[in-house]
Parts: C-alpha cells; sequence; structure tokens
C-alpha cells in the first residue's frame, strides 16, 4: 500500500514531530517506509529516527509512505495522521 501526505507541521520531520512519526511507525506489524515525493533521496525505514531526519522534509512538502504487512492500512491512516496534524496537537497512534 502506498500513499502521498503533505507534511503539515513547520518544522517538518525534525525533532519532536520526528520522534512522533518514529513513535507511531513502530507500534504497527507492518515494514513501513518514507520517502521525500521529489525523490532527493532513497526510501528510509519509519521507524528510524535517524533515517526520518536525514530526509530533510520541511512544513508543505510531500511524502510518500509505502507500507506492507497485516497493519499496513492502520499503520498508513495512524502516520498520515501525525503528518497532517499541525505540532503541539498530534496524539500519535
Amino acid at each position: 500500500m502506498e500513499r502521498t501526505v503533505t507534511v503539515v507541521p513547520e518544522d517538518g520531520l525534525h525533532a519532536r514531530p520526528a520522534a512522533t512519526f518514529v513513535d507511531a511507525a513502530s507500534n504497527f506489524d507492518a515494514e513501513i517506509t518514507v520517502e521525500a515525493v521529489d525523490g532527493s533521496r532513497p526510501p528510509v525505514a519509519a521507524d528510524s529516527m535517524l533515517g526520518v531526519t536525514g530526509l530533510g522534509v520541511h512544513g508543505g512538502d510531500e511524502v510518500t509512505l509505502t507500507a506492507e504487512g497485516p497493519d499496513a492500512e492502520t499503520a498508513l491512516d495512524a502516520l498520515e495522521n501525525v503528518l497532517s496534524t499541525p505540532a503541539g496537537e498530534s496524539d500519535a497512534a
């Protein structure tokens, strides 16, 4: 399964928003990757803080989430929620 999402938090996937995203990704029985839509870097594991922050994604950028496994759809729903909720308002999955 694949989904493209616009990142809403102004800080993008840095610091606190990235930690929330990585924490949420680690809660599912699925292999999840994330990559910037511009293709500037290869996909990274969504549960890797170093990988996620290394993408250099900012607020307003689009990312592609890909998930495979029993929880794939639920994981994509939860991660889309994290990415589309302004910083400070998210209650991660």
